[in-house]
């Protein structure tokens, strides 16, 4: 952490679906493009990034199965979806002159290195970009679950969960226009008011874990970086109690 940044080491979760942009489907060059610059930015400042990217604009376990498509099978086709978007990412990234290294939780030496957490955390502590591919390397566990569980292991400061909208609302925004945005919320509130932030397990984990998550949009340019930076008009924060 250095003093214009709030955060020494982060975990920050990114959909596969954002990377589709606009067309809902494989890589959008554009937002690989915007993406770079802008952790670039994040790595610059010396905070130590590590990534956990979804493969839904690849393949969805969930939808193969609507489809036919045995779960597992499925499940473990999405895992490999995460590991292209991986690779694409580092392979942007380096571009920008980022040291990066895709971690897998599914052996596949050839294209990247296996998950060891002690490795993890070497490679952060050297500045380099770490991107956690294959979620858990199980099935029925969604890419959430292995943000919070990666985030947990290498003793990250906070979730950043990059979505679509820049925080959470009392209701969907997109349906009510009425809905509000809160700047700080407790994970008890959210829990009784049901609101939709990560899936149950990934939630319980980081709650028991005392671990913060902050829900922002990673579209809207600069907004990464001004949250670490401690600008907390950014996104929702999630936490165990609220300041005083």
């Amino acid at each position: 952490m250095t003093s214009q940044t709030t955060y020494k080491r982060i975990l920050l979760k990114l959909s596969g679906e954002a990377l589709a942009g606009p067309n809902g489907y494989n890589i959008d060059p554009a937002i690989l493009e915007q993406y770079s610059q802008e952790i670039k930015q994040v790595v610059d400042l010396g905070v130590e990034v590590a990534i956990v990217i979804g493969g839904g604009n690849i393949f969805r376990g969930v939808s193969g199965e609507r489809s036919g498509i045995d779960r597992v099978q499925g499940d473990y086709m999405g895992m490999l979806a995460t590991v292209i978007n991986a690779m694409a990412l580092q392979s942007s990234f380096e571009k920008h002159g980022m040291y990066t290294r895709v971690m897998s939780a599914i052996k596949m030496e050839q294209v990247c290195e296996p998950y060891v957490r002690r490795r993890a955390v070497r490679h952060l502590e050297k500045g380099r970009v770490v991107i956690f591919a294959a979620g858990t390397g199980s099935p029925y566990f969604t890419t959430d679950t292995t943000a919070s569980l990666r985030a947990i292991e290498i003793e990250a400061d906070v979730v950043l969960k990059g979505t679509k909208v820049d925080g959470v609302y009392t209701a969907d925004p997109m349906k009510d226009k009425t809905a509000t945005r809160y700047t700080t919320i407790t994970f008890e509130d959210v829990y009784e008011k049901k609101l939709s932030v990560m899936d149950l397990t990934a939630f319980t984990l980081c709650q028991e874990n005392s671990l913060p998550i902050i829900v922002f949009n990673m579209n809207t340019r600069g907004s990464l970086l001004k949250l670490v930076q401690g600008d907390g008009d950014q996104g929702t924060l999630i936490t165990m109690k609220l300041p005083d």
